[in-house]
């Protein structure tokens, strides 16, 4: 693991395996976890010998938590700073959640810089929440009430976050180990991301992709409603939609063999 310093000073932590394999895949996590969680997805391409590249974001894991900074855009900009900084090219750029919706507007700032092919997992995008013409995802009032539990009662919302992410049966072990992930983040990057995924719009992020683009949702997801996956597919030029009928929102590991299968097919298409 090592640092890299984005625009304004934050520290990013950046973490690298097999720097000489064959094909670049950076992952990008979501709120309100880390790196972490990309676990068996970097075991299993490190084994099909590509290159790995993970960061954590700022407020989360072991990236700085400064008292700004938690736009989509500055998220993108450190991304770009890490993409820049290990001279990254010809990447598969990977967005879960709120990363899948950082990851879109780092090709629309960006204009897809370096990337080759983008894969969204349950991405929070076009915008999570609903507002006029728009009356797609959570209500406004709904995230309001996320962001006072984060202020509030932080390990409760961690608590009913890793529970509400699988919808097939896991092991107790497991849903604490998402929640110890999701207690990692800092107060403020939690609190603050919130309010990010609460007020951003990323309706003209979508339209920004030019590249073959993979979308792998699933059908019991009740963070990322079944809409949001339907207006990037068909928003997205070309893409290709992939659907794990028994997982909810922690897609890379509620169903872990199918999502694997359907990663790498993803990968190599």
């Amino acid at each position: 693991m090592n640092y890299l310093r984005s625009t304004d000073g934050t520290k990013i932590a950046v973490y690298e395996w097999n720097p000489w394999g064959k094909e670049t895949v950076f992952l990008v996590h979501g709120w309100p976890l880390s790196h972490k969680i990309y676990e068996y997805q970097v075991e299993l391409l490190v084994n099909f010998g590509y290159h790995m590249v993970a960061i954590d974001l700022r407020g989360f894991g072991r990236s700085d938590a400064p008292a700004f900074g938690y736009g989509y855009d500055q998220m993108a900009e450190d991304i770009y700073q890490v993409v820049c900084a290990l001279r990254l090219q010809n990447f598969t750029l990977v967005g879960f959640s709120m990363g899948g919706a950082i990851a879109l507007r780092y090709m629309r700032i960006f204009r897809g810089y370096g990337v080759k092919k983008l894969i969204l997992l349950a991405a929070a995008a076009p915008s999570w929440t609903q507002r006029p013409g728009y009356p797609y995802g959570l209500t406004r009032e709904s995230v309001d009430q996320l962001i006072e539990l984060a202020s509030t009662d932080r390990p409760q919302l961690c608590e009913n976050f890793s529970r509400q992410l699988f919808a097939s049966p896991q092991t107790e072990a497991a849903i604490d180990w998402f929640r110890q992930i999701a207690l990692s983040a800092s107060g403020i990057g939690t609190i603050q991301a919130a309010i990010s995924l609460r007020d951003e719009d990323g309706r003209a992020d979508l339209c920004a992709v030019h590249v073959p683009t993979a979308i792998i949702h699933g059908a019991k997801d009740e963070v990322v409603s079944n809409d949001l996956v339907r207006i990037q597919h068909e928003e997205i030029a070309d893409s290709q939609l992939y659907t794990l009928e028994n997982s909810g929102h922690g897609i890379m590991y509620d169903e872990l063999e199918a999502f694997n299968r359907c990663f790498l097919h993803a990968m190599c298409s």
